[in-house]
């Protein structure tokens, strides 16, 4: 459900169910010539519709206003806008810290952008990344106070760890394509893979006619994308979804 048509018994409810609450994190980036600036962001959002339709996750509100550098292009009359991680990770952490007062324990956010490094970690996934983890220890110290950790409620810590049972991943955050999908399906900016992925999801995203006004190596093999090709990749980013977003 989208969380901002959500009634408050809706939001009772998956709560009590432990319903996985999705962030759609992204950028406005500069995709050539032929395609929206939006892209990042919309594979996110276009997916998690498509597993809406299959399980119980609340979706929230899209974040475009990441760290989309202008490494590939200088943002004058190209479109993209840079946001810092140091502005980014106060913002997360208000926003998860928010949804854990709510009394969600089951937080992801979604990107797209830049993950090829992923477990090194870019700007906009590392803010979000740290502003999870300070979230998490500010609301334990809320309720719990401090010394929470060191308490003798807490001497089964290590072996509930062993069996899964770990609070540090009430907020987490993934790539939209695992590292599974690597030499399975193209991993690029605005070339073949991404734009089969927007004529699958959103083709109106994607104009064929300025495929020529292209002069970046990037954008090089982004003729030759179809709809059939980005739906394969697709069927590879639900299966992953389907592994992470689970009560």
């Amino acid at each position: 459900m989208r969380y901002e048509l959500m009634l408050p018994h809706q939001i009772r409810r998956a709560i009590a169910e432990n319903w996985p609450v999705a962030l759609p994190l992204g950028v406005l980036e500069y995709h050539g010539e032929h395609m929206a600036v939006g892209m990042d962001t919309l594979a996110v959002i276009k997916t998690l519709e498509l597993f809406e339709k299959e399980k119980d996750v609340v979706i929230l509100p899209p974040f475009y206003y990441g760290a989309a550098s202008y490494a590939v292009a200088p943002p004058e009359g190209s479109g993209s806008v840079q946001v810092g991680g140091n502005a980014l990770a106060p913002f997360g952490e208000e926003l998860f810290y928010s949804l854990l007062r709510i009394g969600f324990r089951n937080i992801h956010a979604i990107i797209h952008h830049q993950t090829e490094n992923f477990v090194a970690g870019m700007p906009t996934d590392l803010a979000f990344k740290a502003a999870g983890r300070q979230a998490i220890f500010r609301f334990l110290e809320k309720e719990r106070g401090e010394g929470w950790w060191g308490s003798q409620a807490m001497a089964d810590y290590y072996s509930g760890h062993a069996a899964g049972e770990n609070f540090f991943n009430w907020v987490q955050v993934h790539p939209l394509m695992s590292a599974d999908m690597n030499g399975k399906y193209p991993f690029d900016h605005a070339g073949i893979g991404e734009t089969s992925l927007m004529l699958a999801l959103c083709p109106e995203a994607v104009d064929a006619n300025h495929f020529a006004d292209n002069t970046g190596w990037y954008t090089a093999s982004a003729k030759d994308a179809s709809a059939e090709l980005g739906q394969k990749g697709v069927a590879m980013i639900m299966d992953h979804l389907r592994m992470i977003l689970r009560p």
